[in-house]
């Protein structure tokens, strides 16, 4: 019988039930009609195709430009019993002809494929050969000159449907603005696809911008705080990857860099280590896109200022994949803007493109800046309406607090003045704290009226109130004079006292380190200690598994699965295909291996006699049954009645438990409380007092029950 998709959900991915949005997708493709689906990192968009291409007859063929993502998608698919393969340079010749065979052939349901390679040598010729029944264009953004990752070779994709017109095409896309977005549905000439809009919203996600300031001993003491926890720290340049993946590993950490410019088996292997939590910390440049599929990166980190929203956002979309809180961190200072400026400028882009990125620009630093929620700021810029607080972004927990700082912002920009608009960022720093320094001393510069005037300050809290000085426009900066700060009029408003200035109070680095702790994960309390124990266990023998099979750990099981089973500790095959994650190929695969690690790390942890933790007292009496106990003796190891024990016993059984009931009551026991249930017509629902009373109080409770259960199954009735 064929299955439907709910079935189809349950089976191979694990899932009770669809995400927004995805079940009325799955239908519009399965109907043969184009969509348009626009979906957060994170958000299930695989699931919109991969569903309809188990379901429906014929191939679907998937565009990608990530070729890493190909590769974590496809061992994924065949994890979960799905034919799945991936043509891409990465792969010889002889290995191309294989998968292009299978294919023909109808062996595969989903085929991974580049844009590059698609319309390379007679691929596209092999299309017609090969019953496509479903084109699913990832990364869509890529085929608009208005997105933020533009690829001319997407541009090729226009033709689909000049010569498939019969074939469906479904677009998907994590980041584009409305721009963006009706330029894919143009160019794919698909403009009357129906459109499907999830929230942006990543609750799990927590937002938080840091100052730029002593980054590296900042992402060292928030790793320290993250122990085994993998991550990911985004850097504009290659020579920054490898300074700060240096120091991390310098200070003992598992950490390496990876950037476009490294020979492809150095990336490849790094890539690889971390994806199988080889390692804990890779540092890659912003701009190179590393399409990892990692369901368990639980934090990222920004160490410069990304170009845009889009690619912002996209990127710390690679933390909490499984929907477990994962913590997000953007470090900012005003020299970020200036280098990304500088690189706009420089750029051969066309004055239109340049005043479009200058344009993204602002509006990444505007979220830098925000003094209002961030998730706020985030999602209103996708038109994702959002008109409350989020409570999981550092403004949101720490609101800021403002003062009146007139009389700060004249003391500098009155040293500005005095230089006759010559210095620095450092050099006014050291004017106006009155450091006699070589070059301070050189210029003359102690002899100015303002020289010592802002001593009672800090260096880091001048370098905090001058960026944000010229974040509010109170002054200018000119980068082709050596970033020499500059009046303008608001900066003689200033001087003169017409124009009063608030600043955001500067906060000590310890103490935003404290307030961090909130971010971090804390001691969880005693009665959880036991399942984090598990947790841990079980996630060593996922590695273990993971290795053996030669593939990455979220393969086997997400974090989010292995943390629902620490916390439900399924020892049956019912409850573990309960757990969300765990369909009919990953039980067969691993089900049993896991409960038994559940079953022995009872057994160690539990001594007879001693009260069971909260969750794990069905699991002990388990445990003991399948040791050979009887009733009576687990119900003494335990300090537990016996009727309890056949309550937990029957409870097991229910849940799909192999336990021989009969053997659990004594012969003449049974046909005594049978005769007087058949006398008074009870069964097993019914009250139990009467039945009780009638036998005399002879049998406990539990007994009666036992019973009554047997007898229910011998003759079908309950």
């Amino acid at each position: 019988m064929a299955l439907d998709k709910k079935e189809a959900l349950k089976k191979f991915f694990g899932y009770d039930s669809f995400r927004e949005h995805q079940a009325e997708i799955i239908d519009t493709v399965l109907a043969d009609n184009d969509c348009f689906v626009l979906m957060p990192t994170g958000g299930g968009k695989s699931i919109c195709f991969q569903i309809p291409a188990i379901l429906r007859d014929g191939l679907t063929v998937v565009i990608s430009p990530l070729i890493a993502l190909m590769k974590d998608q496809v061992e994924a698919l065949l994890g979960n019993g799905v034919s799945a393969a991936y043509l891409n340079s990465t792969l010889s010749s002889a290995e191309q002809d294989r998968i292009m065979w299978r294919a023909k052939t109808g062996d595969l349901k989903l085929l991974y494929i580049a844009p590059e390679r698609l319309f390379s040598g007679n691929t596209f010729e092999f299309l017609k050969e090969w019953n496509v029944g479903l084109f699913a264009i990832d990364e869509s953004h890529c085929i608009s000159s208005w997105g933020h990752d533009f690829r001319p070779e997407y541009r090729q994709l226009s033709s689909l449907k000049i010569r498939f017109p019969q074939v469906p095409v479904i677009a998907l896309t994590a980041t584009a603005d409305r721009v963006t977005r009706r330029d894919i549905l143009k160019q794919l000439r698909i403009e009357t696809a129906q459109t499907f809009l999830t929230s942006f919203d990543r609750p799990n996600l927590s937002l938080n911008v840091l100052p730029g300031r002593k980054r590296i001993q900042q992402i060292q003491d928030f790793i320290s705080r993250r122990q085994n926890q993998a991550g990911i720290i985004y850097c504009l340049s290659r020579k920054s990857t490898e300074t700060v993946a240096a120091s991390l590993k310098k200070a003992g950490l598992k950490a390496e860099h990876y950037h476009a410019g490294l020979p492809a088996e150095q990336r490849s292997r790094v890539q690889e280590a971390f994806l199988r939590d080889d390692l804990q910390v890779i540092v890659a440049t912003i701009a190179f896109g590393m399409g990892i599929d990692k369901s368990n990166v639980r934090w990222v980190i920004h160490y410069n200022l990304p170009s845009n929203v889009e690619s912002f956002y996209q990127e710390i979309g690679r933390a909490g994949r499984d929907g477990l809180a994962a913590d997000t961190v953007l470090f900012y200072s005003y020299m970020d803007i200036m280098t990304r400026q500088d690189m706009i400028n420089n750029s051969d882009q066309s004055e239109e493109q340049k005043e479009l990125l200058h344009a993204k620009l602002n509006r990444m630093k505007q979220y830098a800046e925000t003094d209002i929620c961030r998730r706020r700021v985030l999602l209103n810029y996708f038109n994702d309406a959002f008109d409350k607080d989020c409570g999981n972004c550092d403004v949101c927990k720490n609101p800021r607090s403002r003062f009146d700082a007139t009389v700060i912002a004249q003391k500098a920009l009155s040293g500005i003045a005095r230089t006759d608009q010559k210095v620095a960022m450092g050099m006014l720093i050291d004017i106006l704290r009155g450091s006699k320094n070589r070059n301070v001393l050189q210029h003359g510069y102690e002899r100015l009226p303002t020289f010592g005037v802002g001593g009672e300050l800090k260096g880091e809290e001048w370098t905090e109130y001058i960026g944000q000085l010229l974040n509010s426009g109170a002054m200018d900066i000119a980068y082709d004079e050596a970033h020499a700060f500059k009046l303008n009029a608001v900066s003689r408003q200033i001087l003169k006292g017409e124009r009063k200035v608030e600043l955001v109070k500067f906060i000590p680095l310890n103490e935003r380190k404290a307030k961090e702790e909130e971010l971090a994960p804390r001691e969880k309390p005693k009665k959880e200690v036991v399942r984090d124990a598990l947790f841990d266990r079980l996630r060593t023998l996922r590695k273990q598994l993971a290795d053996a099979l030669g593939v990455p750990p979220y393969v086997v099981f997400s974090d989010a699965t292995i943390s629902e089973m620490a916390q439900k500790k399924p020892v049956s095959e019912m409850q573990m295909k309960s757990i969300s994650g765990v369909g009919a190929e990953k039980f067969r695969r691993y089900g049993e291996t896991f409960i038994n690690e559940i079953l022995d790390f009872a057994r160690e942890n539990f001594k007879p006699g001693t009260k069971a933790v909260a969750g794990m007292t069905f699991i002990e009496t388990l445990t003991l049954y399948k040791s050979g106990a009887t009733i009576q003796s687990i119900a003494e190891q335990r300090n537990l009645s016996t009727t309890t024990i056949i309550s937990h016993l029957l409870r097991l059984k229910e849940e799909g438990n192999e336990i021989d009931l009969p053997s659990l009551i004594d012969k003449r026991a049974y046909d005594t409380i049978i005769a007087a249930a058949e006398e008074m017509q009870v069964r097993q629902n019914d009250p139990l007092k009467p039945l009780f009373e009638l036998l005399n109080e002879r049998f406990d409770y539990g007994q009666i029950r036992l019973a009554l259960v047997i007898w229910g199954e011998k003759n079908g009735f309950s």
